[in-house]
C-alpha cells in the first residue's frame, strides 16, 4: 500500500483552546477520505496543517513522503489544495488566475497554456474564462478554486468543501470527477453533506472537540445503526464527544 498522505499526533493551541489534539491517520492511493466533524471540531485547522499553512504545536504530517514543516516546498509540489474560502484575486479573469497561478508552480509556454485548458475543462469554467473572477458566482468562484488545486495533476488532493455553493448538477459534476481521480491519487475531502461521503468516499473520519472518534467506512459507520442512518451516528458520536 503506497501512503501519501502520513499525519502523526498533530496537536494545535490557542492559549487555552485545544483545537486539535494527537490526531493521527494516514491515506493511501486509490483512497477518498470524507473529513467529517461539527463547526469547529477541528477539521480546517488539520488540513490547514497538512497542508503547510499552520504549524503544529507538536507531530508532523508527510506529504508523498516529505515532512510539511521541514521540507515544504517538495511537499507541496505533490499537494492540491483547496482551503475554506478559495481565496483568490477578483479583478483577474478566471484564465488570468489560473495561468498566474500555472507559472507559480513552474510551468510557462505551451504547457501553461494546455495546463489551464484542461484544469477549465475539468471544472466546466470555459464560458467564463474571461469573466472577472469578482462576477462570478458562488459556485463558480468554487469551481476556480478547485481548478487551481488540479493545475499541477497533484498526487494528493485535500479539498475543504470542494462542493459548498454549487448547484445539484454541478455537485454531481464534482463528485464524477473525484470519482473518476481517485485511483491516481490520494483525497481527503471535508465535508458537512453526509451524501458526499456515501457518494464518492471510501472511508470517513469523523473528528469532534479535536480528537478523531471515528475511522470507517461509511457502511461500517452507517452500521452502527439500525435504519442505517448515517447522519444520526455521526450526531450521536459528536454529541458524545463534546
Amino acid at each position: 500500500m503506497s501512503l501519501l498522505i502520513e499525519i502523526a499526533g498533530l496537536s494545535k493551541r490557542y492559549d487555552r483552546f485545544v483545537a486539535v489534539d494527537r490526531v493521527s491517520f494516514s491515506v493511501a492511493r486509490g483512497e477518498v477520505v470524507g473529513f467529517l466533524g461539527p463547526n469547529g471540531a477541528g477539521k480546517s485547522t488539520t488540513m490547514r496543517m497538512l497542508a503547510g499553512f499552520i504549524t503544529p504545536d507538536a507531530g508532523s504530517a508527510r506529504i508523498c513522503g516529505h515532512d510539511v514543516a521541514t521540507d515544504g516546498v517538495a511537499a507541496r509540489r505533490h499537494l492540491g489544495y483547496l482551503p475554506e474560502g478559495a481565496p483568490t484575486y477578483p479583478e483577474m479573469s478566471v484564465a488570468a488566475m489560473l495561468a498566474f497561478t500555472a507559472r507559480i508552480r513552474g510551468f510557462s509556454g505551451g504547457e501553461l497554456s494546455d495546463r489551464v485548458a484542461h484544469a477549465m475543462r475539468l471544472t466546466s469554467l470555459e464560458q467564463v474564462r474571461l469573466q472577472p473572477i469578482d462576477t462570478l458566482s458562488k459556485g463558480f468562484r468554487r469551481r476556480v478554486g478547485l481548478a487551481q488545486s488540479l493545475l499541477h495533476d497533484p498526487d494528493v488532493l485535500v479539498l475543504d468543501e470542494p462542493t459548498d455553493g454549487l448547484d445539484p448538477n454541478q455537485k454531481h459534476q464534482i463528485r464524477a470527477l473525484i470519482l473518476e481521480m481517485a485511483p491516481r491519487k490520494a483525497i481527503v475531502i471535508s465535508t458537512h453533506i453526509l451524501e458526499e461521503v456515501e457518494a464518492v468516499c471510501t472511508r470517513a473520519i469523523v473528528i469532534a472537540s479535536g480528537c478523531i472518534v471515528a475511522d470507517e467506512t461509511p457502511a461500517q459507520l452507517a452500521g452502527r445503526d439500525p435504519a442505517r442512518h448515517l447522519d444520526t451516528v455521526f450526531r450521536t458520536l459528536t454529541a458524545e464527544a463534546a
